[in-house]
């Protein structure tokens, strides 16, 4: 079990099923436990996918109970490179993750503490830059983030190049990087 800073940044990274999720959920609720739900939110990219029976990703609420206190922006997310046949298709699935998750983030409060599961998903589309994110998790007294970081979904597609941009912004804004794997 890794036990994550609740002052500063955190990044968590590795493959899938390594427990980013669960963890980034682990820090929600010890944060609630010490500070109760004024300026929590909470941020869910994730996409649900099923592959060979099993559910990958998914949201914050699996592991763990969002009160009503907390703003909890759910943005019903595509996988682009698993839901697609070509990687045209994951572009445009891409780019509808982006344009949806601007209103998530036009809506979204100032937080006093923010988590946010899979961080890369609004940015795998070069119409939304990293530094959206990452200006609005500056101000928070922590912020944990966790991020798919593995080339198991391909590495030369469009959508895979422009998740590793995004992960290296990301790495370099942080106070700390967790690798899970």
């Amino acid at each position: 079990m890794t036990d994550i800073s609740l002052s500063g940044s955190t990044l968590l990274v590795g493959p899938s099923q390594v427990g980013k999720t669960a963890t980034t959920a682990r820090a929600l609720g010890d944060w609630l436990d010490r500070h109760g739900t004024d300026g929590v939110v909470v941020l869910e990219f994730a996409p649900e996918v099923e592959r060979d029976g099993r559910i990958l990703g998914g949201r914050l609420d699996r592991f763990v109970e969002i009160p009503d206190g907390v703003w909890h922006g759910v943005l019903d997310a595509h996988a682009p490179r698993a839901a697609s046949d070509s990687a045209a298709e994951a572009v445009t699935l891409a780019r509808e993750n982006a344009e949806r998750a601007r209103t998530l983030f036009e809506n979204a409060p100032g937080p006093r503490a923010v988590f946010v599961n899979d961080a890369t998903i609004p940015f795998q589309h070069e119409t939304n830059d990293p530094a959206l994110l990452i200006d609005y998790c500056e101000p928070a007294h922590c912020a944990v983030l966790n991020a798919l970081d593995s080339d198991e979904l391909g590495t030369e597609n469009p959508v895979s190049r422009r998740e590793r941009e995004v992960l290296l912004s990301l790495r370099e804004s942080v106070d700390r990087t967790i690798d899970l794997s």
